[in-house]
């Protein structure tokens, strides 16, 4: 991978820690099995400093999706406390498609769904929304995570025309990140405004070996539904 890029907008704990298993193929990620949750992800290590401090980012997807279709994932974000908040592009940029802002708190964390259409402080996004999990979400002395169930995140229309873009649930995505140092101003609402990122970077990442065959109850059993 290269470097993170610095630009502002205008332009582990052990169990937390990152442990690849295998190394996926045609993407700068690797598969991981998540014992707390009992999912398989595919996870990428997003360098924000020069001492290879980084943002590790994971992926869930259902097994047996069809191409060209909605679908739904899993998304875990594990950062150091000095991170203040830590950015998820889903088309791979920073306008037109959905963001992620997520952020640990004192009782967990939080992510909260944005857009930007120009380069400014990305506006709150009601096209996808976020069901953190009350299983592998948490915070002690040195890295906070969370994880979430997103609806809206893999298929959403961008541009003028109403072109629809939607993600392969079985191919590589080409995915960005951000960070900022700066916790939010109310760290407690997803509404919070934020300041601008000081790092991004950009990373193709394989979704089609993170597929779960037993997605929708894993869901469940983490969402504390069943």
């Amino acid at each position: 991978m290269r470097l993170a890029q610095l630009v502002p907008w205008g332009t582990a704990l052990a169990s937390l820690a990152v442990s690849p298993t295998a190394a996926a193929p045609n993407a700068d990620t690797s598969v991981y099995h998540d014992a707390e949750t009992g999912f398989t992800f595919t996870q990428y290590f997003g360098k924000y400093s020069l001492n290879n401090a980084g943002i590790t980012y994971r992926v869930a997807v259902p097994s047996g999706v069809a191409a060209n279709t909605n679908f739904d994932v899993v998304v875990q974000v594990v950062a150091p406390n000095e991170v203040g908040w830590a950015g998820l592009a889903w088309g791979g940029g920073m306008t037109q498609n959905p963001l992620a802002a997520v952020w640990g708190t004192s009782s967990g964390g939080i992510i909260s769904s944005r857009w930007a259409d120009g380069h400014y402080l990305p506006r709150t996004y009601a096209g996808s929304t976020y069901q953190i999990f009350k299983t592998g979400t948490k915070h002690n002395g040195t890295h906070w995570q969370v994880t979430a169930k997103c609806s809206g995140c893999t298929s959403y229309t961008y541009g003028s025309s109403g072109s629809v873009n939607r993600l392969s649930p079985t191919g590589s995505n080409r995915l960005a990140f951000a960070y900022s140092a700066t916790k939010p101003s109310n760290p407690s609402s997803s509404t919070s405004d934020f300041s601008e990122h000081s790092v991004i970077g950009f990373w193709n990442h394989d979704f089609g070996s993170a597929a779960n065959p037993t997605f929708t109850t894993l869901v469940a059993k983490n969402l504390g539904t069943r």
